[in-house]
């Protein structure tokens, strides 16, 4: 099964602004961007939020195109979607994460589930 993505020309600035002003959403990213290149099985920010809660979270920064979810078997593997942003709007992503880097009350993530490679 494939989710869906949009292209990087359809992502779109206020979206992705609006998406990025959760705390848990913005925790989710900040990690992602902790672990560069490494796809994440979902469970593992199962510490910031009930499954279904973390469900709705992890579709918000899909439908953004903040990230990109791979179904493998029952498992889905989340990558942040670096390049695409970037292209699109250069430097956002660095200032986005430093200031969430800097900011306490931000929820961690744990260390709840193994990390999978590709």
């Amino acid at each position: 099964m494939s989710l869906p993505h949009p292209t990087t020309d359809q992502i779109s600035l206020p979206i992705v602004l609006a998406v990025l002003g959760d705390p848990t959403r913005l925790a989710i990213v900040r990690y992602l961007a902790s672990k560069e290149g490494v796809p994440l099985n979902c469970s593992k920010f199962l510490d910031l939020a009930s499954k279904t809660n973390l469900s709705y979270h992890l579709a918000k920064l899909r439908e953004a195109g903040v990230t990109r979810s791979e179904a493998v078997g029952t498992s889905r593997l989340i990558t942040l979607r670096r390049d695409d942003l970037d292209k699109r709007f250069p430097g956002l992503l660095d200032s986005v994460i430093a200031a969430a880097d800097s900011d306490k009350d931000l929820p961690a993530v744990g260390v709840s589930e193994v990390e999978v490679s590709a």
